[in-house]
């Protein structure tokens, strides 16, 4: 059984600032908190779930603190609309922005505000093998409970640090640095890459001047052409900000 305290504790951490001050987060459902589990390092400080679930995950879960809870209490500890059978109370991931960009490619948002669109973005990014992101800092915070549950577990395989993008954009040497742009090159044209850096702006204002004086290549998904249709090309004043992310990725790899 839960007591008053500990139920207030777990609901606290819905809101950023103590998520920052106790550097924890919010785990939920049995596909998140297994892919956590299967980590060498999961993070997981403790586990509150339904006898169910932990019937059936009680080898995986021998070695960590947790507790039975009722269907009520998961309701009241849950941030989900539906709850779903196990909350965890996680560490927050390391936030060191020092890692090899070569041979590989790397993500940096600019500004990404939507959460959704954030744990979608992680999301693909885990799909195309993209194991690094770099976040403005005034971007959507990963440990926000729509931002983990949008990356359907991909937030335990994809490291996102915060930092100032134009600054470390500057630091990054013998490296192409592409923008999703409007006025960019048809990124179906352009050939595989193997290392690079992908930026992709705001969903209303795109990249930052800032941001954009250090890119070496702007790049675009070309809108497709109507057959018998008077309005001729695609409509859409633009994608959204994960869509563009999976397409360009798609093509770049």
């Amino acid at each position: 059984m839960l007591v008053k305290s500990k139920v207030k504790y777990i609901q606290s951490l819905g809101q950023k600032k103590f998520r920052q001050q106790e550097g924890l987060f919010i785990a939920e459902g049995p596909k998140l908190v297994n892919d956590l589990l299967t980590l060498k390092n999961s993070g997981i400080t403790e586990i509150f779930a339904l006898k169910e679930w932990i019937e059936v995950n009680k080898l995986l879960i021998s070695s960590y603190k947790v507790v039975a809870i009722s269907s009520i209490e998961l309701e009241k500890i849950s941030q989900l609309t539906t709850p779903n059978q196990v909350v965890a109370l996680v560490k927050q991931f390391s936030g060191n922005e020092h890692f090899d960009i070569h041979n590989k490619i790397t993500l940096a948002l600019d500004n990404i505000q939507d959460p959704g669109n954030m744990g979608t973005i992680i999301r693909i990014a885990d799909w195309f093998g993209v194991e690094q992101i770099v976040c403005n800092i005034q971007s959507a915070d990963i440990y926000n409970p729509k931002v983990i549950q949008s990356t359907m577990g991909s937030i335990a395989r994809v490291k996102v640090v915060y930092t100032d993008l134009a600054e470390w954009l500057s630091k990054q040497k013998n490296i192409s640095i592409y923008a999703a742009m409007l006025d960019g090159e048809n990124v179906t044209s352009i050939n595989k890459i193997k290392h690079g850096i992908v930026v992709i702006g705001n969903e209303s204002k795109g990249i930052s001047e800032d941001v954009l004086k250090l890119v070496t290549k702007k790049i675009t998904i070309p809108q497709k052409a109507r057959l018998n249709d008077s309005y001729g090309l695609g409509n859409a004043e633009s994608l959204n900000a994960a869509v563009a992310t999976g397409i360009i990725l798609s093509h770049l790899l």
